[in-house]
């Protein structure tokens, strides 16, 4: 049995299937008169990759290191699995985690960074020699094992750690900001292997970013945090296209908001007069909101689209795969992005005025009281 398979198979047989195998149960914690976390209470699915994301200061930093028990909570409970792990120390808790910093040894070999963990187990020989080898291979750092770590790079030396963590077939991965440290192009390749192992082996990761696309590329869940608290959890997919809060909306990419009041079901009057056609309409009558239109979003012309604006171009920006331009309408300054499909499609120039329009379909609506205290 492989490495890879040993890991699946102990990761199948640790809870049931709707077990999740972390929980958090009205935790809270303060330090002196800050509240890093806000009585947080939420639940990580069992072979999930769950993302904590938002800002620097947000909580979620903290939360993470209380599952990992380095920090622990003024209140609440900490489970994993049905396992109450509130008070206990790290090693006393079926997790590993990686770190910005890797941690590794740096006197010790490759392999006796990855062996370190097994031999503190007691674990010896032919399978200790095994485990470490698969683990090197899962990581695609196949006869590396006699270096050491300064003669690799940082993406070599992530790899390392992460092979260190999963050697020993913890319940929960915990990543702090694991590519922090990686440039851009690294950064990008290692999101991918990431995900590519978590799907491998199944463990349960939770990661922790403040880089959206990040946690976006890959992630199941994402848990957007602001304040202690969790604004907005569920899939990419859902958060992107139907922010619940203009926080999420503004964090997670770019949002055009643009404040109106709801008239009736699915039309809502801008504050420059025009009125404007939305999928939701449960939102009561006279009630402030903003609508929310993602930049890729809006379409230049497009007479066949239900809501349109007038506008002039301010800026315009190359940004490769797309032209971004800036938009000034009576209702606000617009973000619109057009992508570079064919030649001359990032063709206007600035002081160009322009129609834009959009589907009801693409468009979202946040409370407006919020937008303004943001």
């Amino acid at each position: 049995m492989t490495a890879v398979e040993s890991l699946r198979d102990e990761t199948n047989v640790a809870a049931p299937a709707q077990q999740a195998d972390v929980r958090l149960d009205g935790v809270t914690k303060s330090f002196d008169d800050v509240v890093a976390v806000d009585d947080l209470t939420v639940e990580v699915p069992k072979g999930s990759f769950f993302a904590l994301l938002g800002p620097s200061g947000c909580g979620k930093t903290t939360t993470l290191r209380m599952i990992g028990g380095f920090e622990e909570p003024d209140a609440g409970a900490i489970f994993l699995g049905d396992r109450a792990v509130t008070g206990l120390p790290p090693h006393k808790r079926d997790v590993n985690t990686v770190f910005q910093s890797y941690a590794l040894f740096p006197h010790l070999t490759i392999f006796e960074n990855v062996a370190f963990g097994l031999r503190r187990r007691r674990i010896k020989g032919k399978q200790l020699a095994g485990r470490v080898h698969e683990m090197l291979g899962l990581v695609d750092l196949h006869g590396m094992d006699q270096r050491k770590p300064r003669q690799l790079s940082g993406g070599q030396q992530q790899r390392v750690a992460l092979a260190r963590a999963l050697v020993n077939n913890p319940q929960v991965l915990l990543l702090d900001e694991p590519l922090g440290a990686l440039d851009l192009k690294l950064r990008k390749q290692m999101q991918l292997t990431l995900k590519q192992i978590q799907h491998e082996i199944g463990i349960t990761f939770v990661h922790v970013t403040h880089d959206q696309e990040e946690a976006m590329t890959m992630a199941d869940t994402i848990a957007v945090m602001n304040g202690g608290r969790i604004e907005q959890l569920g899939p990419p997919e859902d958060l992107y296209e139907r922010p619940r809060t203009s926080f999420v909306a503004r964090f997670l990419g770019a949002s055009n908001l643009l404040p109106g009041t709801v008239e009736e079901n699915g039309r809502v009057r801008l504050r420059s007069g025009h009125v404007v056609e939305v999928s939701d309409g449960a939102v009561e009558r006279g009630t402030e909101v903003a609508v929310g239109i993602r930049p890729e979003k809006l379409r230049v012309g497009g007479e066949q689209l239900a809501n349109r604006l007038r506008g002039t171009v301010a800026e315009r920006s190359y940004v490769g795969v797309a032209t971004q331009y800036i938009v000034s309408t009576a209702d606000g300054t617009l973000t619109l992005f057009v992508q570079n499909a064919e030649p001359g499609a990032g063709s206007l120039e600035p002081g160009a005025d322009i129609d834009l329009s959009f589907d009801p379909e693409a468009a979202f609506v946040v409370d407006h009281t919020q937008e303004e205290d943001t």
